[in-house]
């Protein structure tokens, strides 16, 4: 991947998604992170805490069942000036509240929304 950074986009990581997609091992997901954090862009990551919550507080509907079509359905509901920031306060909520194992849904701020299907 650093030879083609530096053979193809003169040793800079390139700024949009096509172009960093094309390096080897660089993801939908990593793609996102990287505009949102590194270059301060608007975009939505999916990881498993932000697939998780977003399908537990009902933000996606069951036929997303892809972090793609998760993404997608997601960018429908935030302002597109809050979608990095919305990235951060799912998994934030995900690692520390709704948790896979055991959520702790006594102190979650989202609990009369929440659809508890804890598959």
């Amino acid at each position: 991947m650093a030879r083609m950074v530096c053979n193809k986009f003169d040793g800079l990581i390139p700024d949009t998604m096509d172009e960093m997609t094309s390096l080897p091992g660089v993801g939908r997901k990593t793609a996102n992170v990287m505009l949102a954090v590194a270059f301060g862009g608007q975009a939505m990551p999916v990881d498993t805490h932000v697939f998780r919550v977003s399908h537990r507080i009902g933000l996606v509907p069951k036929r997303c069942t892809t972090p793609l079509s998760v993404e997608k359905e997601l960018v429908k509901h935030f302002d597109k000036n809050l979608l990095s920031d919305a990235h951060h306060w799912l998994i934030l909520h995900g690692r520390y509240v709704c948790t896979a194992r055991s959520p702790k849904c006594a102190n979650c701020c989202l609990n009369d929304i929440c659809l508890r299907d804890f598959d």
